[in-house]
């Protein structure tokens, strides 16, 4: 085991072989990520996309939560076109990736942070975890792939009921519904990742990449429509209307949203 060389704020990295491990590290707000940390993610994501010798990639989260979603804190909301060319959330969820990338699901994943695993090939997850795709009632959307994602991964009335109704989803009923690999006690859920990670690097590189790169293709199609309509009726009357404000503002107010009627 060693540490890549270069400094990170806002997550750590281990190499260990051919698998890189990262790890969230903003657990003082549940690792929720911000503009700045979703850019760091993503020239982590661009080193290990470019660096022959890794194979695969894990993902994790420090503390009690594998991650909490977009920080909402920040001022700073970049468009999905500009989000895209960082490869998404987390550098991972708008990133057409062909190596195998693993989430182990340490805790709460939230929004954003559902979004990393819904984008993952592998998921293990504690059978603390708890998913959800809150955004509407903070006057926002999935927009980091979930929308996309959910409904071809568990069928459509399954997840228009967490979709619409931001509905929160167990370890147990994830693995039933099947966007769960496996549910494992919460201290077990990195040492699983690695153990699954290892039994991959028995594989050839170039088997697992064509493999992956055939099962997204209908994937990246529909997420490269979903960013083309950036500049829709929709997506300008929720980016650009007075609900995205309202709800930011009673989220950060802790209080219930006063939405007002839809201007379309």
């Amino acid at each position: 085991q060693f540490h890549m060389p270069d400094g990170y704020q806002y997550c750590s990295v281990e190499i260990h072989g051919k698998i890189l491990v990262v790890i969230l590290n903003r657990p003082h707000c549940l690792n929720a990520l911000h503009s700045e940390a979703n850019q760091e993610l993503g020239s982590i994501f661009n080193a290990f996309e470019s660096n022959e010798d890794l194979w695969i990639a894990i993902i994790t989260g420090n503390g009690n939560y594998f991650c909490a979603g977009f920080d909402l804190s920040s001022k700073v909301f970049p468009s999905l076109a500009d989000s895209a060319h960082t490869g998404g959330f987390a550098g991972l969820t708008l990133r057409n990736s062909v190596k195998p990338i693993i989430a182990a699901v340490n805790g709460g994943a939230y929004g954003g942070g559902f979004e990393i695993v819904l984008a993952s090939d592998i998921v293990i997850a504690s059978n603390t975890a708890v998913f959800a795709l809150p955004e509407p009632k903070v006057g926002l959307a999935a927009l980091a792939g979930g929308i996309v994602r959910l409904p071809s991964y568990i069928g459509y009335h399954r997840a228009m009921d967490i979709l619409l109704n931001c509905k929160k989803v167990t370890a147990e009923e994830g693995l039933s519904f099947g966007f769960v690999n496996y549910v494992v006690e919460k201290d077990q859920v990195l040492a699983k990742a690695m153990e699954i990670a290892t039994n991959m690097l028995r594989c050839s590189p170039d088997s697992l990449r064509l493999t992956k790169a055939i099962v997204n293709q209908q994937e990246n199609k529909l997420i490269a429509m979903m960013i083309e309509q950036e500049q829709s009726k929709y997506f300008t009357a929720m980016l650009n209307g007075e609900n995205k404000v309202e709800g930011i503002g009673a989220f950060a107010e802790k209080r219930e949203p006063n939405f007002a009627n839809p201007k379309l």
